[in-house]
């Protein structure tokens, strides 16, 4: 170990690099680890698309089909999908939900203070949070939410609202001489209550409580779910900066120093390229003697977990491709990832006879590179389970 000062360790890009590939199942063949363990180990699929968490586990698992996921997400329940960081929908595993939605539960309860400052009675706004609460024993759509609310005498109205820009109607219920969204509502309980998604009705998603949800439910405290979530970070991540699990909690930076300051004594901090950092100190032995990655070849999805990691992304893409990748409004496009560098991008499209893959290198490719990629899209063929694969390189 080579030390700068008394407490910091000098360890190279490369190290990092083969680190973080290794604890994203990314450095070797894709392993015979089980896919909850996966996505436990990459701090969740972003899965706002759950194909794309679907293919987030497959490019580390080849151990089944896609429809062993759902099967694992509609039937067994040993995978959930829920918001937790940054607000978005994730892939997790059940046992996990908990630590991921309670470590993140600081941003709801912004939503739940706010409405409550907007009402002229909190006690009123209390006892809407307890209805809805109720009425998620079981999955429900907000379309059947608000008729349950207006069945209880609350008065619903459409207005425009839908988020993003959207202006579909939506359900507003009236409190308190106020009216919020649904999914206001929602958000706010999420300072109380762990929600997650049940199945689709048609186009509209269905939210229930995870306790009437999930088997085997077990419910954490906040502050040792955020410890702990520190803690996964760190070991999926690290090293990384504080500015780092900021960016990918979706906190304020005032809590997330909290959170880290609180476990200052379990970190060992590095130097990578000048820049500080932290990890894990048991994790620092391991960092200290990874060899250089072995060569990788992935296909990974949108929104694939090992790019959304860090506020920098120059230890996966150059500045000339920067947004071929890390598009606009939030958009991160599938990446053809080599030794943990991102070479390209990639889609796929699919019918009933075919699964056409289609590779957009950043660079000509070499041969013995495009026989693997070709071998990437076959066991992506396999899982999709499509009986014929093209694979194009631009």
């Amino acid at each position: 170990m080579t030390r700068i000062g008394d407490s910091t360790i000098l360890v190279s890009s490369e190290q990092v690099n083969a680190f973080r590939l290794s604890r994203h199942h990314l450095s070797t063949q894709p392993t015979s680890v089980p896919f909850t363990a996966i996505a436990s180990d990459i701090g969740g699929a972003q899965a706002q698309v759950l194909s794309a968490a679907q293919l987030s586990i497959w490019t580390r698992w080849r151990e089944g089909k896609a429809q062993d996921l759902d099967a694992a997400i509609w039937k067994a329940k040993t995978l959930v999908r829920a918001k937790c960081m940054r607000g978005t929908l994730f892939l997790l595993p059940s046992e996990d939900l908990s630590v991921f939605v309670r470590g993140c539960s600081r941003r709801a309860a912004y939503n739940l203070d706010w409405a409550l400052d907007k009402v002229s009675s909190k006690q009123q706004f209390e006892k809407l949070l307890e209805v809805v609460r109720e009425c998620l024993d079981k999955p429900r759509t907000r379309k059947q939410l608000s008729e349950l609310l207006r069945s209880r005498g609350y008065k619903i109205k459409l207005k425009a609202g839908g988020g993003w820009g959207n202006q579909r109607p939506v359900p507003f219920v009236e409190v308190g001489g106020t009216s919020f969204s649904l999914g206001m509502i929602l958000h706010a309980l999420g300072a109380r209550e762990v929600l997650c998604l049940g199945p689709s009705a048609g186009a509209e998603s269905t939210f229930v409580r995870a306790d009437r949800w999930l088997p085997n439910w077990v419910d954490v405290s906040q502050e040792k779910a955020e410890d702990e979530l520190l803690a996964r970070y760190l070991r999926s991540f690290g090293p990384a900066t504080l500015a780092d699990f900021t960016l990918w909690l979706g906190m304020y930076a005032r809590d997330s120093k909290a959170i880290w300051s609180r476990n200052v004594e379990k970190l060992a901090h590095v130097e990578v390229d000048r820049v500080k950092m932290a990890i894990l100190e048991q994790d620092l032995q391991e960092l200290d003697s990874t060899k250089a990655a072995q060569p990788s070849i992935r296909l990974l999805p949108n929104f694939d977990s090992f790019l959304l990691g860090h506020k920098s992304h120059r230890n996966i893409v150059d500045e000339v491709n920067h947004k071929m990748i890390y598009r606009s409004a939030g958009w991160i496009s599938p990446v053809l990832l080599i030794n943990g560098r991102a070479a390209g991008v990639w889609s796929y499209a699919q019918n009933k006879s075919a699964l056409e893959v289609r590779i957009m290198p950043f660079s000509k490719i070499q041969d013995r590179i495009v026989s693997q990629i070709k071998a990437e899209a076959a066991e992506l063929g396999k899982f999709l389970e499509s009986p014929s694969v093209k694979t194009t390189i631009a």
